[in-house]
């Protein structure tokens, strides 16, 4: 069973009103980000490729909208949260990005986890995102486990 908008809010921070929802909270845009370079996912380990913010201009500052193309990014979540043990959190997008030609796409929050996650954002369509914007969704469900989150992303962007 999911629990409740007003539960969810208790796991997320920061967090304003108009972000809690019946079934959970919206989550909010820091970064955009775009990989530069290969990654690699192995039996023993992992490595994450450069990425960079993707910029709307050309002198390098941060803007609060940014221009997308079609194409493959990094979105990175404004709002650290914290899976509590007994739950498993799922992250979904929000009907007006889907309505944007964009879907998120998003792993499995274990019990346990805490840090500010991110998403795959794909583009199929040219659209601007400001900073700040609600995109997605974190709804928890309770579930049964072993052990909690212990993992190389805990505590990540902190």
């Amino acid at each position: 069973m999911y629990a409740s908008g007003a539960f969810v809010a208790d796991h997320v921070d920061p967090l304003t009103d108009e972000q809690i929802q019946p079934n959970g909270v919206d989550l909010t845009v820091e970064t955009v980000l775009e990989q530069r370079e290969p990654g690699r996912i192995s039996r023993d380990g992992k490595t994450v490729g450069d990425r960079r913010p993707v910029r709307a201009d050309t002198t390098g500052e941060d803007v609060e909208y940014v221009s997308l193309s079609p194409g493959g990014y990094v979105l990175q979540y404004a709002e650290t949260i914290s899976i509590p043990p007994g739950y498993v959190g799922f992250i979904y997008p929000r009907s007006s990005l889907m309505r944007n030609s964009c879907m998120l796409d998003t792993a499995v929050w274990d019990a346990g986890y805490t840090g500010k996650g991110e998403g795959l954002l794909e583009v199929h369509h040219d659209v601007e995102l400001e900073r700040g914007a609600r995109v997605a969704q974190l709804v928890l469900a309770e579930a049964d486990h072993e052990e909690t989150y212990d993992g190389s992303y805990q505590g990540e962007r902190l």
